[in-house]
């Protein structure tokens, strides 16, 4: 009996195995391109919000962390292709909008209203959702530090990006002293 070859498409391709790999709708680059180092702290962003939310039980942070990942896809989609490709990426997906960023300043002002203590917050770890907010905290100030790397590069986001990734780890901080 002969096995039959799989139609389903492997993750192992083996095309990156010389440290390249392709930008959507674009030209292969360096493995450590700046643009790539970008996607990657938000990649880690995402998935630092991915534990968080596990670690959360309350409903509407987690439903907050969610829709902050929804975000983040389409801005590592934006940055994961040439400028000159935006245009065509818009069309075709899902990107980060201003409304975006007004979603997360209207949560901040929603918890600072409620008085939290900025006691204490230097130390990390008072429970667990706190401690998983915080390393994403620290994660989204990465991924801000990686996009101000691409205007070293003559790279430059839009403004946009770089101002919602702030609002974000600024809402973080928020979230993780709500969860204490």
């Amino acid at each position: 009996m002969s096995e039959e070859k799989s139609t389903t498409p492997s993750i192992t391709t083996r095309r990156g195995d010389d440290g390249t790999t392709d930008l959507l709708f674009g030209p292969r680059v360096a493995k450590n391109d700046p643009r790539l180092e970008a996607v990657g702290a938000i990649d880690e962003l995402n998935a630092a919000l991915g534990w968080a939310k596990a670690c959360s039980e309350d409903e509407g942070v987690r439903e907050t962390l969610t829709r902050i990942q929804e975000d983040l896809i389409g801005l590592m989609g934006e940055i994961a292709c040439e400028p000159a490709d935006r245009a065509r990426y818009r069309a075709r997906f899902p990107c980060l909008e201003s409304a975006a960023l007004d979603r997360v300043d209207a949560e901040c002002e929603r918890l600072e209203a409620q008085g939290l203590k900025f006691t204490g917050w230097a130390l990390p770890g008072a429970n667990r959702p706190a401690a998983s907010l915080d390393l994403a905290r620290t994660t989204a100030r990465r991924a801000e530090r990686r996009l101000l790397d691409l205007r070293d590069h003559g790279m430059a986001p839009p403004p946009l990006h770089g101002q919602y990734i702030n609002r974000v780890s600024d809402l973080l901080w928020l979230l993780a002293r709500h969860a204490e």
